[in-house]
């Protein structure tokens, strides 16, 4: 079942299109990334998927409605946690909770979120006290608080660290399995790599890709790169023949071979018939940093978001 489904969205700031001609559906229980640099356009698109903004252009549907027009209806099925989200510094994780449940119709027991994400001991404290990995697990709360059948989650681990972060991801994915469809919006690529079973690539305005991370990586066109600090001497040609390689490079005590296919197996195969032991040995895999810059001939930039 598709719960989203957006054609040819088109949004205008003093004439300029920043989202243009966007289009992709998004699938009962996927988590769903929005990928891009800062100024992609990856906020600016939800946001009119979510009914806050108004498009100039293409058509949306959440859940069967018009984010526009059917407003009222839609923010009793849909949970948004914003790029930037605040709340007063002296309210507490409590009253937050109370005050959010009372804008549905059929909330959640705001209670039952405190022990779920584990701010049952923080009912009392005030916001300002909070940790950044406390109050990300609030926001969360907030955004599922009406029990909505889709949850909007933008930029959710900026700022926190890479510990916080991890945490934070494994709490997405209980989001996921208790049935909620989200929409996670991020400009980390370890991040839709480790969450999202498919991936809107945003560049400029655009999708210049839509598949599975999995699917975007092995399509990236780019030699693979070998390392390893050999503990003897060798020649460099001993590698350079090989079927695969494309080139041998040393930095510092470090070996560098790049190549494709499996220039991997006939390096190592060669090394230990030469009887060249070697230590600190790794494959550097392609990610999806390697594939935005296949896509869009250039790497992942930071402007302002849009």
């Amino acid at each position: 079942m598709t719960v989203i489904e957006v054609n040819g969205l088109v949004k205008r700031y003093g004439g300029l299109p920043v989202v243009n001609e966007v289009s992709f559906s998004v699938a009962e229980g996927e988590i769903f990334g929005i990928l891009g640099p800062n100024g992609a356009g990856k906020t600016t698109t939800v946001e009119c998927v979510e009914g806050l903004r108004r498009p100039d252009g293409g058509s949306t549907r959440v859940l069967g409605r018009d984010p526009v027009k059917d407003r009222k209806e839609l923010s009793h099925l849909v949970g948004v946690q914003l790029q930037q989200s605040l709340l007063p510094e002296n309210i507490k994780v409590g009253e937050a909770l109370d005050l959010f449940a009372s804008f549905y119709r059929t909330p959640k027991d705001w209670r039952a979120l405190l022990e779920e994400w584990g701010l049952a001991e923080k009912r009392q404290a005030k916001f300002g006290s909070l940790s950044g990995g406390q109050k990300q697990r609030l926001f969360i709360a907030l955004a599922l608080v009406g029990d909505p059948k889709v949850a909007f989650l933008d930029e959710l681990t900026t700022g926190l660290d890479p510990a916080a972060r991890r945490a934070t991801w494994e709490l997405i994915k209980r989001v996921r399995a208790a049935g909620v469809t989200v929409v996670l919006v991020s400009h980390f690529m370890d991040e839709v790599e480790e969450l999202c079973d498919r991936v809107a690539v945003f560049d400029r305005g655009r999708i210049v890709a839509l598949d599975s991370p999995a699917n975007l990586i092995s399509n990236v066109d780019a030699d693979q790169h070998l390392r390893f600090r050999p503990l003897a001497p060798f020649d460099d040609a001993l590698l350079t023949r090989l079927p695969g390689v494309a080139s041998v490079s040393r930095s510092g005590e470090q070996v560098i071979v790049a190549g494709r296919g499996d220039f991997a197996v006939a390096v190592t195969s060669a090394l230990a018939r030469d009887q060249v032991p070697v230590a600190e040995l790794r494959i550097e895999q392609h990610t999806l940093d390697d594939a935005f810059v296949a896509l869009t001939g250039r790497a992942f930039d930071a402007k302002e978001d849009a």
